[in-house]
């Protein structure tokens, strides 16, 4: 600009233009040329921002009521198809899930599948061109960044009602394997440690946008901590996610056999290896051990009462029916190996046959 001056009162004096014409012009030509410039973007107002997410967002619907437990939670929609990622929990444990839409629209959900390891569960609903995040555009912050918790805590929204926001910053990234056995949790990976209270009931697979509305991760389950009854509220970035719902999207996991000739002929049961499970009285009665055999493969992999099966090998397993065909698969000579839940951990074991 000095340069530009400098040329300006050069050729002005080869006119013989007094100082005061010279200094005009020149104001006049840096005033012209701020006008010609292209406006900063200026960012999206709050209002705004929530205006666009909150379409993506929905109430889900199911089991609860035992012991206290709230029948609903949050999730976000990732597909223009219907998909939904939300928390893997007691909450889908059910044939009915409904699904609450922005809009006030409601649909039965199908449960596609779930990564128990991470937490999350994939739903479907027969809905087209629905708003949705797009996985592969979700950021990543750092600690300071400031954020916004999109969810349905206490159960505030019903039909058409938005979901609730809160409004905070990342207080930390860490990693939740650093508080084993204080924080019990299956997932061991990055979270975001945040300020918000999001640790309340029905958050749990709500979303996690940064200022901009930008998909950052997914709001965790209620998490407490054993030693002093802290609550911790965090959230998983997208980036520990993506890789698994992509794959449970595609149907990559092991599909079951259903060609008689390729079980064995003599397959594996539940009374072979000792396990008794809760009566089947439902379409999808829940595979939760009643009773365990004593010195049967059951016993000596330590299974107990009340532990509930959720995979057999490779296969996760929804329901006792579930657990009987998958294990039609196996020869009741081979090793069997299972995954339970028992409380809030994860366990593995194999099962050697007498």
């Amino acid at each position: 600009m000095r340069v530009f001056h400098y040329r300006l009162v050069a050729q002005a004096s080869a006119f013989c233009l007094p100082r005061r014409q010279i200094a005009y012009r020149w104001l006049a030509l840096v005033f012209v040329a701020v006008l010609a410039a292209p406006a900063a973007a200026s960012p999206p107002s709050l209002a705004e921002v929530i205006r666009d997410v909150q379409p993506k967002m929905v109430k889900i619907y199911g089991a609860g009521g035992y012991r206290g437990l709230e029948a609903y939670q949050s999730g976000l929609l990732v597909s223009s198809q219907g998909h939904i990622l939300t928390l893997w929990s007691y909450v889908l444990d059910t044939s009915y899930i409904t699904v609450s839409l922005n809009d006030g629209r409601k649909y039965q959900a199908e449960l596609v599948g779930a990564d128990p390891r991470l937490e999350i569960a994939l739903l479907k609903i027969e809905a087209e061109d629905t708003p949705c995040f797009a996985l592969d555009e979700a950021v990543q912050l750092d600690r300071g960044a400031r954020v916004l918790a999109f969810s349905n805590l206490y159960g505030v929204a019903t039909g058409n009602e938005p979901t609730s926001v809160l409004h905070g910053v990342v207080a930390a990234k860490t990693r939740l394997d650093a508080r084993r056995g204080v924080f019990k949790t299956p997932y061991k990976g990055e979270v975001y440690v945040l300020d918000a209270m999001t640790n309340n009931p029905g958050a749990g697979g709500g979303a996690l946008t940064d200022r901009r509305g930008r998909l950052v991760g997914v709001i965790g389950k209620e998490l407490k901590n054993s030693l002093d009854n802290t609550w911790l509220n965090f959230a998983i970035p997208i980036s520990a996610l993506a890789e698994s719902v992509a794959a449970i999207r595609e149907g990559r996991a092991p599909e079951a056999v259903t060609e008689e000739d390729e079980l064995p002929t003599d397959p594996a049961t539940l009374e072979a290896l000792g396990i008794a499970t809760i009566p089947n009285l439902l379409d999808k009665t829940p595979p939760f051990i009643d009773a365990v055999r004593d010195g049967s493969p059951a016993a000596r992999a330590g299974l107990r009462p009340d532990d509930l099966i959720i995979f057999v090998g490779e296969d996760m397993v929804q329901s006792r029916d579930m657990v009987v065909e998958r294990l039609r698969r196996i020869d009741r000579r081979e090793p069997v190996r299972l995954m339970v839940m028992r409380q809030e951990e994860l366990i593995e074991v194999t099962l050697t046959p007498d």
